[in-house]
């Protein structure tokens, strides 16, 4: 067994003196590699307590920079960071808690065409994504390359983890959710919100489960799906087994390549009728067509805006209505079917349900989602503004 230096034992001594832990474990983890796909809400915890606990080589992935609305919830960014890429400023400040392990960071996003290059470099793989198209990919590969991988998620008060190791048997996350939500009704921490403590919670379970499977004790949260509403404090778990006809990790698996996930989780996603006709019948444009047509057709548009009174105060787009999602039916009065609607929100996904809401609600006007939302639309109208 290497020795450990007398500033390792010394940092590491409240792991030592845990006799499931001990020398022996803590060289386990000296040894091990973890990559964490995401170093936001999820990532900040969960690569915080694994550097701390001793990772040997930690690997990061990500393609966003630091904006000011990141910091009520990710904890590894300080103000100075704003504007700067999240994974450099990451590894600035993991190093500085401990300068003894190797950090590897990958500015860029998790895809079809780098995944399995990028993941068959390490042990365990921590999903700290925002995004199923990502979610299903990171299961993906770890079950074509028999990797373990922890899962996590939040939305608003609720955050989800579990563990999945098809390699020994159990499930997988197609297992759990065999398709994606329809687009319009995937919600995100830009959208709905989401209490700044909660991903500190369900981050800090990621990066128990982590060093479980790589010190090879413990129960892990395999086959079992760990539910906590921060706001009532109510923890449940569910239990869900391995499916003999999942396509991935089956009996007989129709998926030995990676797929396009985007294409996947857009035409998946929804099984009912109502949602397939919603899906496929939402008119869409750009920021610029919005433009040319405030310039161009002014009096022939009226523009929705469904977010909340707070969000609208900080930005909107001029001559825009607001009536939030919540409203919308009971004000439906006061959008003119007689002119092109253009629903807007934050990123696009709170006006796509407002025009599923409409139609389903019997209004008979034309319809159009602003793609992208308002986040969009500051971007074309000023690109180097900052978008909060």
């Amino acid at each position: 067994m290497p020795e450990f230096s007398s500033d390792e034992l010394n940092r590491y001594s409240r792991h030592l003196i845990l006799p499931e832990v001990g020398l022996e474990g803590q060289c386990r983890l000296r040894n091990a590699s973890v990559l964490v796909v995401g170093a936001g809400g999820l990532g900040a915890p969960a690569s915080l307590y694994l550097c701390a606990a001793g990772i040997g080589h930690l690997g990061l992935i990500d393609s966003d920079a630091v904006e000011l609305s990141n910091l009520q919830r990710q904890i590894l960014y300080g103000t100075q960071d704003i504007g700067r890429p999240k994974i450099l400023a990451a590894r600035e400040r993991l190093l500085a808690m401990n300068p003894q392990i190797d950090i590897t960071p990958y500015h860029t996003r998790l895809s079809s065409a780098n995944a399995m290059e990028i993941l068959s470099a390490y042990d365990v793989v921590v999903d700290c994504s925002d995004n199923f198209q990502t979610r299903y990919l990171i299961n993906d590969v770890c079950v074509l390359l028999g990797k373990a991988h922890v899962y996590g998620s939040i939305y608003r008060f609720e955050g989800q983890a579990s563990v999945f190791r098809s390699g020994d048997g159990s499930a997988c996350y197609r297992c759990l959710y065999s398709r994606p939500p329809a687009p319009e009704l995937a919600g995100s921490c830009a959208e709905a919100g989401v209490l700044g403590v909660l991903p500190g919670i369900i981050g800090s379970i990621q990066a128990t489960e982590t060093l479980k499977i790589i010190l090879g004790g413990g129960e892990l949260l395999t086959n079992r799906l760990l539910i906590v509403d921060a706001w009532t404090m109510h923890i449940q778990e569910v239990a869900f087994a391995k499916d003999p006809s999942c396509p991935v990790c089956g009996t007989h698996p129709s998926i030995n390549t990676l797929i396009d996930y985007e294409t996947f989780c857009n035409r998946q996603a929804s099984s009912s009728a109502v949602e397939q006709e919603t899906a496929s019948a939402v008119t869409e444009i750009s920021a610029s067509q919005l433009d040319e047509w405030i310039d161009e057709r002014s009096a022939d548009i009226q523009i929705i805006d469904v977010r909340e009174p707070l969000e609208y105060a900080q930005k909107h787009i001029p001559r825009s209505i607001l009536i939030p999602f919540d409203e919308l039916l009971a004000r439906r009065a006061e959008i003119d079917p007689l002119r092109t609607t253009v629903m807007v929100c934050t990123i696009g996904v709170r006006s796509a349900r407002a025009i599923a809401l409409l139609r389903h609600a019997g209004f008979a006007g034309r319809l159009v989602n602003l793609r992208g939302g308002i986040t969009a639309w500051m971007k074309a109208s000023d690109p180097g503004a900052p978008v909060q």
